[in-house]
């Protein structure tokens, strides 16, 4: 595919703009210790950015455990959010990337798996929810990604046809949505979600501010 004519940008958010990724592994794998059970990189795959009702059915499954969804998700979520401040930080390149994007003038949302007062909570104590036109999050949409339905709705609420639109994401089921959407597509794999894993990619980049990036948003 040729480089498109980019007009907005949309951003994943967990695991694409803060590694919140590697402390839901470290969470789900001392939840499954505890219960003499193993966190395995294919539970994790079949959870990665998905909704949590998803998510947490996928966990509970694929563990087997006895325990409710609703139960399992709500002790997950406690032990996340104990230790979010200290855990979680912005991935590399992301200011500088935000930075470019301001100084070009291009619009900017966030559309992610996330619930809202979370997203809004994180974006808010880095200081970075104002740089964004809007949010669109799980209570936004009624079928979740891989569905291409939040990107469909991005490209909408920015007055767009989605090939206009330049999607960033880090899970297979980010870019799968991204693809369909007909959205252009740049996968940023890190150590939970692989590059293999991300076929749906038009591109792969090691980093938010990689150069190959750059030069799609001139």
């Amino acid at each position: 595919m040729n480089s498109p004519t980019i007009q907005a940008v949309a951003f994943d958010l967990d695991g694409l703009m803060f590694d919140t990724e590697a402390l839901f592994f470290r969470v789900a794998a001392e939840m499954l210790e505890e219960r003499g059970k193993v966190f395995t990189k294919e539970i994790m795959a079949q959870m990665i950015g998905r909704q949590a009702p998803v998510a947490g059915l996928a966990f509970k499954t694929m563990a087997g455990l006895d325990e409710s969804v609703d139960a399992l998700m709500l002790e997950a979520r406690g032990r996340f959010n104990d230790l979010l401040d200290e855990a979680v930080h912005p991935t590399p390149g992301l200011f500088t990337l935000l930075d470019h994007l301001a100084d070009r003038r291009y619009p900017i949302a966030v559309a992610t798996s996330s619930r809202r007062a979370f997203a809004e909570g994180i974006l808010t104590r880095h200081k970075l929810i104002d740089r964004f036109q809007f949010l669109l999050t799980a209570e936004d949409v009624t079928r979740s990604k891989p569905d291409p339905e939040i990107y469909q709705k991005a490209a909408e609420r920015f007055g767009l046809d989605p090939g206009a639109l330049l999607v960033l994401e880090d899970s297979p089921a980010g870019t799968t949505a991204a693809r369909t959407s007909g959205a252009f597509v740049v996968g940023v794999p890190h150590e939970h979600s692989p590059a293999e894993a991300l076929g749906k990619a038009h591109k792969l980049i090691p980093r938010l501010d990689a150069p190959a990036l750059m030069a799609l948003l001139p």
